[in-house]
């Protein structure tokens, strides 16, 4: 295990952006709860529910703006990076300039910013559609030092952005910034006020409208894993480097017993083939399936080609220079539904131990 960087006994305040996202707000109650001080960016007139009876410093500012990073970052000595625009679908042209703007240029002015105010260290959330795979084998254990493989003819815009945003990063660091990635998979949890794709699809499933799926499996993150290897990386990772957060590997048929035991039990759903799905998804994926179904499609081309590829996660880096280990998702799902029938989503008479409550408590 690596030894403890100075960051981890810095005392200031910490910038961090993405707090009122699903990862965000987890992290951001794992820093309170550990007596950190922090300033939160939040976007103009965006929502602030994550942030509700929490002690912590609202700014406004645009990620986009070097300007703005530069003045919201000074005065702090550590950053965590955590904003991003998430996208499975296809873009059109304006969504591809947000992606761009938000994911890779925002990255460089938070950097840029993070180096010019001399704070101690960034760490910056990356993603593992960002982190290479053998193509021969894509079920093949992915690790940190496995090149981006860019070529796929599905591989999703976002996940170029975030490639091209740790491209920007290593920039800043070879100008002397001290900052590193740590690598989130597909997150299931609680604090998912949007909530993200995974947390609607669980909402969905609870709300008996999920009537069939389709096999597949891919690498799976509880937010408390998650933000706890955020912390851990601040305090002992290795300047330049990545390491990749995963709680473990699950099969969509293993994913649909979890959420049932949650929920008490149901009826499985009816498991399709992955080819019938695929097809039926590319119809649906482009603008003609917006107009028919009046809402983004659930499942696009891409993502039924991520749930095929199995692609799996080899945590050794973490577990070795970071001392990280992981929970189960099963503690991750029953949290996420408690969440989520709290803020009346769901109807709470639907959990298997209704009334329970969140086991992880904001703290302020």
């Amino acid at each position: 295990m690596n030894d403890l960087h100075p960051a981890a006994t810095a005392t200031g305040r910490i910038f961090v952006t993405g707090g009122s996202g699903h990862v965000g707000a987890n992290l951001v109650r794992r820093l309170l709860a550990d007596g950190q001080s922090l300033r939160c960016l939040v976007e103009p007139g965006g929502d602030r529910r994550a942030f509700a009876g929490l002690d912590v410093e609202l700014v406004e500012g645009n990620l986009c703006s070097a300007d703005d990073m530069m003045r919201l970052v000074r005065g702090c000595d550590r950053v965590y990076h955590v904003a991003a625009k998430i996208s499975v679908l296809n873009p059109n042209p304006r969504e591809f300039k947000e992606l761009y703007d938000i994911n890779v240029i925002g990255t460089r002015n938070v950097m840029r910013a993070a180096l010019e105010n001399g704070v101690v260290r960034a760490v910056m959330t990356g993603s593992f559609s960002a982190v290479g795979y053998d193509p021969e084998d894509p079920s093949k254990p992915s690790t940190e030092d496995m090149p981006f493989w860019p070529f796929d003819a599905v591989t999703l815009p976002y996940a170029r952005t975030k490639a091209q945003a740790e491209h920007e990063l290593l920039k800043v660091v070879a100008d002397g910034l001290d900052a590193l990635t740590v690598v989130s998979c597909a997150c299931i949890g609680p604090w998912d006020y949007f909530p993200s794709r995974m947390g609607q699809t669980l909402c969905d499933y609870a709300n008996g409208k999920i009537r069939a799926y389709i096999p597949g499996g891919f690498e799976f993150v509880n937010p408390r894993d998650l933000a706890d290897g955020h912390v851990r990386g601040m305090a002992r990772g290795r300047k330049g480097h990545k390491y990749i957060i995963a709680t473990g590997f699950h099969t969509m048929d293993q994913l649909v017993d979890l959420w049932g035991e949650a929920l008490g039990g149901r009826k499985r759903p009816l498991r399709l083939p992955a080819g019938l799905m695929s097809a039926v998804s590319s119809l649906y994926s482009g603008s003609l399936g917006m107009k028919l179904l009046k809402k983004p499609p659930r499942l696009t081309p891409g993502s039924v080609r991520i749930l095929q590829m199995q692609r799996h996660a080899d945590t050794t880096k973490a577990r070795t220079e970071l001392g990280w280990s992981p929970t189960t998702l099963r503690e991750a799902i029953v949290e996420a539904y408690e969440f989520f029938a709290a803020e009346g989503k769901i109807p709470r008479a639907a959990l298997a131990s209704p009334g329970a409550g969140l086991t992880h408590q904001p703290q302020a």
